[in-house]
């Protein structure tokens, strides 16, 4: 069930946690998302994502035939963003 909207994503300090912050009935917390849920999650479209998964900068389980994706693989996820962006001269936060 999809609803418009509520698709803000809480940060946290350097994007620990963000999936497990997530508020709203979107997308429950859980310890694994699949991959629809992780797009709304991170605000990607599916093919930004199976590419970041292509490129072994977002790490998946599957089960059978179902791929999912940690909760904690997509905070480090968002922490390796962060750092990036910090490398980078980017966001200035401190």
């Amino acid at each position: 069930m999809k609803s418009g909207g509520g698709r803000t994503l809480g940060t946290g300090k350097e994007g620990i946690g963000v999936a497990q912050k997530l508020v709203g009935s979107e997308v429950p917390r859980r310890v694994l998302y699949r991959v629809e849920e992780a797009v709304v999650l991170l605000g990607l479209s599916r093919s930004q994502l199976y590419e970041l998964i292509r490129s072994g900068r977002l790490q998946t389980v599957t089960e059978g035939r179902v791929r999912q994706l940690p909760a904690a693989a997509i905070d480090a996820y968002v922490s390796l963003l962060t750092v990036e962006a910090r490398a980078a001269g980017g966001d200035g936060a401190a």
